[in-house]
C-alpha cells in the first residue's frame, strides 16, 4: 500500500500574475517524484477581486473563463490553464482536491433594500433594536457569465445574515428578517452562534440554495474531473447540509470521492461531536495537533514531549484525522496566525510524515517558501518524504516516555525490503533512547539520514538498538 501525502499548493502571499496553474502542471512530475499522491489545489473560482486568494467569493461558476470584476483569469489563471494543471496531475498519478468555499459571497453586483437587525458582535444571538430597513450588496446575477452553466441569481432572501450594508464607516453585522430567517442551528457555538463568519452569509436553510449548492458542487467536481474536496469553514455550515451535500456528490460521482473539512478548533471534543454530526463522511484537518505542534516550538524544553500526542484527532480517530504542521491560516500574518517556529519544523514533519496513523498534508510555503523567500527546509523535507515512501512501513512501537526526547519506530513488512525505521525527536540536550525495530532486522547495519551522525548502529538480537538524537534535533534512522 503507498504511503499518501497531501500537498497544499499554495500560500497567502503568491504574486497575482496569473501562473500558479502552469507552475503546477510543469511540477506535476516531480510531485509524483517526491512521494506527493494528491494536491489541494486553492479556490479555482472568481473572487471580488484579481487579486484575491479566492476565499472573497464572487462567482462559483467563473473559473477563470468569464470577464468579470475587471478580469477574465483569476488569481492562479485561466479555466483553461487549470484544466492542464488537473490532467498532468491526473497523469502523474496524483489526485485532485478542490478547494470548496460556500459560506460567503461578496462583490455583489447591486444593491437591494430589506429589513434587518442588528446584532451584537460578540453574541450574534441578541439583537441590538428593532428590525430597520437596510440596503446591502446582495444583489448577484454575474452579467460576464450570464446563465451558462446555472440560470439562479442570488438575493438578499437567500442569505442569513450581511455585513454588507451601505453605511459607511460603521462596522456591524446584521441578522435578515424575513419568513424563516434566522441564524442556522447546527454551527459552532462561538460569539452565540457562529453561522455568520464575513460577507454575506450563505442560508443553507432555504430551499433553493440547498438545491443550487449541491447542483453546483456536481458540477464543479464533474468539470474538473476532480477526485475530492478541501471543505471550507465548517464551524459556520448547517451540519445537515454538509452530510447531504457529500451524500449528493458521491452519488454522482462515486462512493470513493474524498472529502476533508477544515473544522477551526485546538478543542479535539468539537471535532469529535462534528465527525459524529456529520455521520464520519468526512476527514477533518487535525487542528489539536497543530496547536500541540505550535505550543511545542514556542515552549521550547519547557513542553512535555510525552504530551505530544494527547488529545489529538489522529491518537483517538486516526482514520479520519488528516495531520499538518502549518497552512495559510495559520502562516505569520493570516487571521489565526500560530505559525510553529522554524526550529521545530523539521521534527513536526518527521513525526507526522513518518508515523503509521494521520494523512499528513505538506503545506507549500514549507517546501517552496513564503513570499518569494526560499524555503529552509526543503532539503529535510525530501529526506523525509523519501523516508515515507520507502521505509515508513509495517507496525508502530512508541517512545513517548520522556520530556525531552521521545520517538518511535516503524517495523517495516515484507514488500518493502528496506523499509522499516526510527524515529527520535529532541526538545531538550542530546538524548538517546533504546528502542526495538523488531527481531526481523536483528544484526541489520544502520545509519541515520538527516546528517547529524556518522556513526552506524547495529541491531541486537533482540531486535533492539540505542539511538540517539542531538538536541534541539531530530534523527531519522534506517537500514543501511
Amino acid at each position: 500500500m503507498k504511503n499518501g501525502v497531501m500537498m497544499q499548493y499554495f500560500e497567502w502571499n503568491l504574486p497575482n500574475d496569473g501562473t500558479l496553474w502552469s507552475r503546477l502542471k510543469e511540477d506535476a512530475k516531480h510531485l509524483h517524484e517526491i512521494g506527493i499522491t494528491s494536491v489541494w489545489i486553492p479556490p479555482a473560482y472568481k473572487a471580488d477581486e484579481q487579486q484575491d486568494e479566492g476565499y472573497a467569493v464572487y462567482d462559483l461558476y467563473d473559473l477563470g473563463e468569464f470577464d468579470q470584476k475587471g478580469t477574465v483569469r483569476t488569481k492562479y489563471g485561466t479555466r483553461g490553464e487549470l484544466e492542464e494543471a488537473v490532467a498532468a496531475l491526473h497523469a502523474n498519478e496524483i489526485s485532485v482536491y478542490l478547494d470548496t468555499v460556500m459560506n460567503q459571497k461578496t462583490g455583489a453586483d447591486f444593491t437591494e433594500k430589506f429589513m434587518a437587525c442588528e446584532v451584537d458582535l460578540a453574541d450574534r444571538g441578541h439583537v441590538v433594536g428593532q428590525p430597520v430597513e437596510v440596503e446591502g450588496w446582495t444583489g448577484y446575477t454575474f452579467p460576464g457569465r450570464g446563465d451558462k452553466y446555472s440560470d439562479f441569481k442570488w438575493h438578499w432572501y437567500h442569505f442569513s445574515g450581511t455585513d454588507q450594508v451601505y453605511e459607511p464607516g460603521k462596522r456591524a453585522i446584521y441578522l435578515i428578517q424575513g419568513e424563516g430567517k434566522k441564524w442556522s442551528e447546527g454551527v459552532d457555538g462561538e460569539n452565540g452562534n457562529y453561522d455568520f463568519l464575513i460577507f454575506n452569509d450563505v442560508d443553507f436553510d432555504h430551499p433553493e440554495v440547498q438545491a443550487e449548492m449541491k447542483r453546483w458542487g456536481v458540477w464543479f467536481a464533474r468539470s474538473l474531473d476532480a477526485d475530492g474536496m478541501r471543505l471550507d469553514a465548517l464551524k459556520h455550515i448547517e451540519r445537515r447540509f454538509i452530510a447531504d451535500f457529500m451524500r449528493t456528490l458521491r452519488e454522482a460521482r462515486g462512493g470513493e470521492f474524498y472529502a476533508v473539512g477544515e473544522y477551526w478548533s485546538g478543542d479535539f471534543n468539537d471535532l469529535e461531536t462534528y465527525l459524529d454530526a456529520v455521520d464520519r463522511t468526512i476527514d477533518l484537518f487535525d487542528a489539536p495537533l497543530h496547536y500541540k505542534l505550535f505550543q511545542a516550538s514556542q515552549q521550547g524544553r519547557d513542553f512535555d514531549l510525552r504530551n505530544l500526542l494527547d488529545d489529538t484527532l489522529v491518537s483517538k480517530y486516526p482514520t479520519f484525522a488528516v495531520t499538518f504542521v502549518d497552512n495559510h491560516d495559520s502562516q505569520r500574518g493570516s487571521s489565526l496566525e500560530s505559525q510553529v517556529e522554524s526550529w521545530f519544523k523539521p521534527l513536526a514533519y518527521g513525526l507526522i510524515l513518518l508515523m503509521k496513523e494521520g494523512y499528513p498534508c505538506l503545506f507549500y510555503g514549507d517546501y517552496y517558501g513564503v513570499g518569494g523567500e526560499p524555503a529552509p527546509h526543503r532539503t529535510v523535507l525530501d529526506i523525509l518524504l523519501e523516508a515515507r515512501r520507502t521505509r515508513a512501513y509495517g507496525g508502530q512501537n512508541d517512545y513517548f516516555d520522556h520530556p525531552d526526547t521521545v520517538g518511535f519506530t516503524r517495523t517495516g513488512d515484507e514488500r518493502h525490503p528496506d523499509s522499516g525505521l526510527a524515529l527520535l525527536i529532541s526538545n531538550g540536550d542530546d538524548g538517546e533512547k533504546e528502542m526495538s525495530v523488531g527481531e526481523a532486522h536483528n544484526r541489520e547495519t544502520w545509519r541515520e539520514i538527516t546528517g547529524s551522525f556518522d556513526e552506524e548502529v547495529t541491531i541486537g538480537d533482540g531486535g533492539k538498538a540505542l539511538f540517539k538524537v542531538r538536541g534541539g534535533k531530530l534523527a531519522v534512522w534506517v537500514k543501511k
